[in-house]
This record gives C-alpha cells, sequence and structure tokens, in this order.
C-alpha cells in the first residue's frame, strides 16, 4: 500500500499581498515549489518568445483553450489582458512538472463534469483571484489563500461546490499529470515565508476556530464590496419608512375614531369641534424619538383650559 504523501501533511499559503497565482501553483504542487521571482522570469520569457516572432513576422498563433475559456463579459479590457497573462504564466509552471491544464467546459473534461471526484487538481479564477481544489491522500480540501487553512470537502460537496462556482461566473480548470509525491524542500516551516504545513487535525481545527470568530471572507470584487457597504443604509431607510408609515396609521386610527365617536354630554363636551383635533392629528409630524407628543404642547394647554 502507498504511504501517505508528505508525511500526510497539507501545504497551504495564506494570502501574502496579490500573490494569489502563486499560492494556486504551490498548493496545486502541493510545496514551496516557485516563487514570485520564477512566475515573473515565466512571464518575462512568454514576453521575448512574443516579441521575437512579432519582429519575425511570425502569424500569431490562436488563443489556446485556457485563455479563451477566460472570456466572461463582465470583464474590462485590461482585465481580461491581465487574466489572459496569468492563466499562460500558471499553465508554463505547470507543464515544468507534467501537468496540463484544462478548462473544465472542453469536450476532453467531460468525464470531469460528471464525476469530479475522480479527478486530482482543480483551478478557480474570477477577476484577479486564483485558487485551487486539489485532493491529498485521497481526501479533497480548498486551498483557497483567503483561508486560514485547507476546508475539508467532501466528495458529495465538491460537485456541489463546483456547480455553485460555475453559476457564479467562475472558470474552472481541471489538471491533469503527475503530481509531485514529495516535496524535495520539505520541513515543518516553509521557505518562502507565507507557507505553512498542516495536519488533517491542525486544519480542521483551525478552520474551526476561524468559522466561530469571525465572517467567511470576502472575494476581491469591487460589487460585491460596494454591495455590502450600501446594506446598512437601506436597512436604516427602511426601519425609518415603517417607522413613519406606523405612526401615520396610528394618528388617523386615531383620527377617525374621534370623527366617528357619538357626542360628548353637555356637561363635559369640549369647544374644539372633534374634527379639527382629527385634522390636527392627520396634519401633523411624526412623534420625536423622545416620544413627545406630535401636537404643540401649546395647543395641549388651551385644550385642557377650555375643556376645565
Amino acid at each position: 500500500m502507498e504511504g501517505a504523501s508528505n508525511g500526510g501533511m497539507l501545504y497551504h499559503e495564506v494570502q501574502e499581498s496579490k500573490l494569489c497565482a502563486v499560492h494556486c501553483v504551490n498548493t496545486v504542487l502541493q510545496g514551496p515549489f516557485f516563487s514570485e521571482f520564477d512566475l515573473a522570469a515565466l512571464a518575462s520569457d512568454l514576453d521575448s518568445k512574443e516579441r521575437q516572432m512579432m519582429l519575425q513576422g511570425t502569424t500569431t498563433p490562436p488563443p489556446p483553450p485556457v485563455i479563451s475559456s477566460l472570456r466572461n463579459p463582465t470583464m474590462s479590457l485590461s482585465v481580461a489582458i491581465l487574466a489572459s497573462r496569468f492563466a499562460l504564466v500558471l499553465e508554463k509552471a505547470l507543464e515544468v512538472w507534467d501537468l496540463q491544464v484544462i478548462p473544465l467546459d472542453c469536450p476532453v473534461a467531460e468525464p470531469a463534469q460528471i464525476d469530479p471526484e475522480l479527478e486530482n487538481a482543480f483551478i478557480c479564477h474570477l477577476h484577479d483571484h486564483w485558487f485551487c481544489i486539489r485532493k491529498v491522500n485521497g481526501e479533497w480540501y480548498n486551498f483557497d489563500s483567503l483561508y486560514a487553512a485547507p476546508q475539508h470537502f467532501s466528495k458529495f460537496y465538491l460537485s456541489a461546490y463546483l456547480d455553485s462556482l460555475k453559476g457564479s461566473g467562475w472558470s474552472i480548470f481541471l489538471v491533469r499529470g503527475n503530481f509531485p509525491k514529495e516535496c524535495p524542500i520539505f520541513s515543518s516551516e516553509a521557505s518562502n515565508g507565507y507557507g505553512q504545513w498542516l495536519s488533517p487535525e491542525d486544519a480542521e481545527r483551525i478552520t474551526k476556530s476561524c468559522n466561530l470568530t469571525q465572517a467567511p471572507p470576502q472575494r476581491n470584487n469591487m460589487s460585491q464590496q460596494q454591495h455590502t457597504e450600501r446594506l446598512p443604509s437601506l436597512a436604516e431607510t427602511d426601519l425609518q419608512m415603517l417607522s413613519d408609515m406606523e405612526d401615520e396609521d396610528l394618528r388617523a386610527a386615531i383620527a377617525a375614531s374621534l370623527m366617528d365617536s357619538s357626542p360628548a354630554t353637555a356637561s363635559g363636551e369640549s369647544s374644539i369641534p372633534k374634527t379639527e383635533i382629527a385634522a390636527s392629528l392627520m396634519d401633523s409630524s411624526p412623534a420625536t424619538a423622545s416620544g413627545e407628543s406630535s401636537i404643540p404642547k401649546t395647543e395641549n394647554k388651551d385644550i385642557s383650559e377650555k375643556t376645565a
């Protein structure tokens, strides 16, 4: 029976600046295989090859499937170009380890759409964020760098989660090939400064602790952040409207009661017609927060003197 890779430990990287592409590649490989400088070198190499082709007048080849699958009508041109560059760099980085990146909507990836639990890794992308979902030692984990530790997925939840991401506009890629069994620089502390090795038990403990103390992290999605920021003001407006409506209904009910009530006896009849009081109630402004009556105090005094 084959032993657990990396001694049964999980490799996870927590978000550092905007290095989620680095975190994504390393968690796919399960080890600190690449730094931001390594990916920058790959990007520079791609740029050099592209310039060379342009100088030689070579016809630019059509974009690979990994680029075509990133087309999203909600993306601006600059964001789409940046995402395309990152996708090519990620693809080249994983090719070094004999891994292939395949868009999940390609025909060759159709089996993964039906039974995703039979695969080994997925890369997920939306706007400027990348993360991977990886099977390690037979168990699925979400290695999103926005989380403090990997989150365990059941096989059923894996399928539901991928469907949810696709429905929300995420691009999903299948990763196939010969994954490294052991990290050559495995140690208790990762060398890049933001990675960590965790046992499955430690990962579960950290996840539970975070769920009890903080809300789930949000993606770097400006529209989601703006929507969240607007919620308090909308709630306050709705509460004020409800309060005003309740005050108006209360005044209307009192006015209707006064209009419909039988005349008072001659000994206790007010010299001010009830219709005027009702009109005053209908036209008055809402009561103050301290609970004072909306009828001015001078009018209350006049009424009490005339009825005395």
